[in-house]
């Protein structure tokens, strides 16, 4: 049986600021995302990251994303620095990589910091020694067990996904977030955990984006690339309560989302984790 990633392990993990913390103490997220042909992947997951809550968001990108990122959100740094963790990939396709582009991310898979690898930058991983965590959808996740030597799809029930989750994190090195209707969670020592909050209307574009945006926001300010499997969850159940969020915000019964729309719900979803923390 899989164990559910609830509201209860979200607050546990969080990292709530302190009067003694400053913005690179509550820290700082490297994002090498989007493209000129899909900028708007780099926008949404900086967005994400800021809402999410960390000292400082660090873009690095091409020259249409990083304007609209600086257009959007301002407080954005767009030099090279430290960080505390990477988001890289999506937004991006592997066939239009450019070989300087293929080195950059090469250069922080090899990293000791953790990484969140989406979309573009997932077929790089196999290759990687940074400490890892893969959002694949159900296709990505088939076309990465394939570059793993693993045969099979994923069942379309929550054990048989665990299952192939599980075998794809092992043979990996990494944490596997598979997403869908329900997520699952699955780290190489066999941690496993299912997370089904969320809606329907999650299922529009650019919500990944957001997704990986919230993850990785999570890992940085954790400051460690201890526990990947329950940050991954944190952020995993962050996204599904804003998305339900701001569908309720539309009526009782919910209504269609943008993914921005989830990304400005954020806030409110780490408040009720948050206070989680605060009751007796």
């Amino acid at each position: 049986m899989v164990g559910s990633w609830t509201l209860q392990d979200t607050a546990r993990v969080l990292r709530r600021p302190t009067v003694d913390d400053d913005k690179y103490s509550r820290g700082v997220l490297g994002i090498r995302t989007g493209s000129d042909a899909y900028p708007g992947a780099a926008v949404l997951g900086v967005e994400a990251a800021w809402r999410t809550g960390l000292g400082m968001v660090r873009y690095i990108g091409h020259h249409v994303p990083t304007a609209l990122v600086l257009q959007r959100r301002p407080e954005t740094v767009t030099a090279d620095g430290r960080v505390q963790a990477w988001l890289v990939g999506s937004g991006t396709d592997a066939a239009d990589r450019s070989d300087a582009e293929a080195a950059a991310l090469r250069g922080i898979l090899s990293s000791p910091l953790p990484v969140v690898v989406d979309a573009g930058a997932l077929d790089l991983t196999g290759e990687a020694v940074a400490p890892l965590i893969v959002t694949p959808h159900a296709r990505e996740h088939a076309r990465l067990r394939a570059m793993l030597g693993l045969s099979g799809d994923s069942p379309d029930d929550v054990p048989g996904r665990a299952a192939s989750a599980l075998e794809t994190a092992a043979a990996l090195g990494g944490t596997v977030v598979l997403k869908g209707s329900v997520t699952i969670v699955a780290s190489p020592d066999g941690w496993v955990r299912s997370v089904s909050v969320g809606t329907p209307w999650l299922a529009t574009a650019g919500t990944g984006d957001v997704l990986a945006g919230a993850i990785g926001a999570v890992v940085a300010g954790a400051g460690s690339a201890r526990g990947l499997g329950p940050l991954a969850a944190a952020g995993v159940w962050l996204h599904g309560r804003a998305g339900s969020l701001a569908a309720s915000d539309l009526s009782s019964a919910g209504g269609p989302i943008t993914a921005g729309d989830v990304a400005a719900a954020l806030p409110r979803a780490v408040a009720e984790a948050m206070a989680v923390t605060r009751a007796p």
